[in-house]
């Protein structure tokens, strides 16, 4: 089913620019079309029926040369007993994203990415241990962009070590641009770095264009991703 989304002048997020009020109809075919020109939405909260658009003058990106891994995170990748998993529970990691007591991702949002997951356009990347879901995380993929949405934990750097897999599987597999949309401390620390909108734009027009696929290659292992993900103290 569409989802109603307004496209207000609303402040949001630092260095984000929504454009003027109108009302639309959500599918997703459009929320595909608007990745594509490098705009996304998001929700006041987990209980508000508003979605917003949001186009950065300042972008997030996660350059897929290789995370900063701190010599703690290294140990943990090397000691964690975590089985991962693609795709194998994508409304969970959904799920387990919206629980935060503040959030972006309401009802709408999760129905439309799960409906994207059903059309094999929305991916998510799980760790368990055993039988519980205790980390991952999710996005969007098209062409050669992949347009992180969302982590969680329920495991000490969980979420982390979840991402380390997905920068070297995404690499492996020809992706070219990695999306955070902001940059956050956190994503800084792990090798994020800020683009201008424009510098973004260039970036997404080639990644569209770049032959990739989530599917091309199993998913690395351990110590493939201490190979390829850069050492910092």
């Amino acid at each position: 089913m569409p989802c109603s989304i307004t496209w207000l002048a609303k402040p949001g997020p630092t260095n984000s620019e929504p454009a003027r009020a109108m009302r639309l109809e959500l599918t997703p075919e459009t929320l595909l079309q608007a990745y594509r020109m490098g705009v996304f939405p998001m929700a006041e909260s987990r209980e508000s029926a508003e979605l917003y658009w949001f186009d950065p003058v300042a972008r997030g990106i996660l350059p897929l040369n290789g995370m900063h891994l701190s010599r703690s995170l290294r140990r943990r990748l090397r000691n964690a007993p975590y089985r991962v998993t693609l795709d194998a529970d994508f409304t969970g990691v959904i799920r387990g994203c919206a629980e935060r007591d503040s959030t972006w991702i309401n009802a709408e949002i999760t129905a439309l990415f799960c409906a994207l997951h059903a059309r094999g356009h929305a991916h998510s990347l799980e760790l368990w241990d055993g039988a519980e879901l205790v980390g991952g995380i999710y996005g969007l993929a098209q062409g050669g962009l992949f347009a992180g949405e969302s982590m969680f934990s329920r495991r000490r750097d969980a979420s982390k070590l979840a991402l380390a897999y997905l920068v070297t599987h995404l690499a492996r597999c020809g992706f070219v641009l990695f999306d955070t949309q902001y940059l956050t401390e956190h994503l800084a620390s792990l090798g994020g770095i800020e683009i201008s909108r424009t510098a973004y734009r260039t970036r997404l027009a080639r990644a569209l264009k770049a032959d990739a696929s989530i599917h091309r290659h199993a998913l690395p292992s351990a110590q493939d991703v201490l190979q390829f993900n850069t050492q910092t103290s």
